[in-house]
């Protein structure tokens, strides 16, 4: 599938924004604060942010209202639905928090659990996609929740690393580095299976309906010129850059986060490593969600001969 920078920087920074709305709905952060204010401000400027970046990736986007008549058979409808619906208790807390000095923690909860639901949605759009096996997986569903946790849990960080004071700090720092673990965890074993899955339990034979009749094969392309179909759902990345990409992820995404929070755990006078973490850890995500969408592959590629016919993008 081609990665559309659109829909990375929907998923990744509005799935932040709701991992940070979720922290901060649980009651973590003292309304009073500045830092809790800014947060607040953050959380709701990433999820708009995120939900406007959504819109570019639409042929028509002043239709994309109508999307949201069909929830109940669409995760995408479901999806704007939750997005709205999310907005009105982080709107109110935000509004508390700014101007009274005060948390609903009723609200809170309801704004974290529609948060959840809201990334859940996001990635049950990709998930429930049987004609692309990588994505139809619970494991997709596990590595967006996963990614809007982490996420969230690293920006709070960077604002309530030194104000919560140096023993609520180490561990914050230490709950994050177990996160960045499990995640990546996650998202390691998510790879792995994109790798091996290809396009599942369908082939050439099946797609065409002649496995009947021998071992099917492509004779000469439909066409010689790329289309939709081809530069879109049959797109494919270089193994070797994948494999490049995967590790320089990996590196942004936990190998840095973590020095730079133990770091700050036993050093309290570096903590603005926190937020070299944080802007290494959104680099890494941006990465792997462009992998994401760059090795999967869509089932009808088989239309048009496959891995063996398709040529890698450079």
């Amino acid at each position: 599938m081609h990665p559309a920078l659109s829909v990375i920087a929907f998923t990744s920074l509005s799935g932040a924004g709701y991992g940070l709305a979720i922290v901060l709905g649980t009651g973590h952060g003292n309304p009073g604060f500045l830092a809790t204010k800014i947060a607040w401000i953050l959380a709701l400027a990433l999820i708009a942010i995120g939900l406007l970046c959504s819109t570019l990736h639409l042929g028509n986007p002043q239709r994309a209202w109508r999307a949201f008549s069909q929830w109940r058979s669409s995760w995408l409808s479901r999806e704007g639905v939750l997005a709205i619906l999310t907005f009105i208790p982080l709107g109110l807390l935000a509004l508390m928090s700014l101007f009274m000095d005060e948390f609903n923690s009723v609200l809170g909860y309801i704004a974290a659990f529609l948060s959840i639901a809201t990334v859940a949605s996001t990635a049950m759009i990709y998930g429930s996609l049987r004609t692309i096996p990588a994505w139809h997986t619970m494991w997709t569903l596990a590595s967006y929740l996963a990614v809007s946790l982490t996420t969230g849990t690293m920006l709070y960080l960077t604002f309530f690393g030194r104000e919560a004071g140096t023993d609520s700090a180490a561990i914050w720092n230490w709950l994050a580095i177990v996160f960045l673990i499990i995640t990546w965890g996650i998202r390691m074993v998510w790879m792995n299976r994109a790798r091996t899955v290809g396009y599942g339990d369908s082939s050439m034979e099946s797609a065409t309906g002649l496995g009947g009749l021998g071992k099917v094969r492509l004779l000469e392309r439909p066409h010689a010129m790329g289309n939709y179909l081809t530069n879109e759902m049959a797109f494919r990345v270089a193994r070797k850059h994948e494999d490049k990409f995967w590790r320089i992820a990996l590196v942004l995404g936990l190998v840095v986060p973590v020095i730079c929070l133990i770091i700050a755990t036993y050093a309290p006078s570096f903590g603005f490593l926190r937020v070299i973490g944080t802007a290494s850890l959104f680099a890494g995500v941006f990465m792997d969600r462009w992998l994401f969408f760059a090795v999967a592959r869509h089932a009808v590629g088989l239309y048009y001969g496959g891995d063996e016919a398709l040529v890698p993008a450079e």
